[in-house]
């Protein structure tokens, strides 16, 4: 069984190892891989924690019962954190999900799906009426964003590690675009 909830501050070290085995399956040939290999659990983890404490939406898929191997109990398979937009995205609409990581052996499974849909839901809770998030251009799985609606709409360079690589801007105006293509995606 899968079950989206708010995280709580007990989540972040988990949440910090999802976000970096995350970039060290998608990134390879990327990002440098030094960069990939000194990624920290615990100083990915204290951003998370951060961010539930300052009432970041964060929300968490949480695998328990059939869903996983028999007395390993229940676990964190990938996250999301939404907040009011910042930054030059702030222009492009009124809120940002700002990350989304599920687990390689946990994708396909319509969590991501489920994880989007709860940033969105927190979004609306607080008032925006649109949404954009980031994404790596040669990020392979950005389809999937294409595929709940969202329309490309800018590309900017930045640095990470000493490289510069291209990310490209998805935006859902209204939010409802987001919300509705987040249940109908497949």
């Amino acid at each position: 069984m899968i079950e989206i909830r708010k995280a709580r501050p007990a989540d972040a070290i988990a949440m910090g190892a999802v976000h970096v085995a995350a970039w060290r399956s998608t990134y390879p040939g990327i990002l440098p891989e030094n960069y990939l290999a000194g990624m920290s659990v615990s100083r990915n983890a204290a951003y998370y924690d951060q961010a539930i404490h300052r009432g970041t939406g964060v929300r968490v898929a949480i695998a328990s019962g059939d869903d996983v191997p028999e007395g390993s109990g229940s676990r964190i398979v990938g996250f999301t954190t939404a907040d009011k937009a910042r930054g030059r995205g702030a222009s492009l609409a009124e809120g940002e999900v700002e990350t989304l990581y599920v687990l390689d052996d946990w994708r396909d499974q319509g969590i991501g799906r489920r994880l989007i849909r709860a940033a969105g839901e927190h979004l609306r809770e607080i008032g925006c009426g649109s949404a954009f998030l980031w994404v790596l251009r040669d990020n392979p799985s950005r389809w999937f964003y294409q595929r709940l609606g969202g329309k490309s709409v800018m590309e900017a360079e930045i640095q990470v590690a000493g490289e510069t690589v291209t990310q490209t801007a998805f935006v859902w105006d209204p939010l409802d675009r987001l919300l509705i293509g987040s249940r109908l995606a497949s």
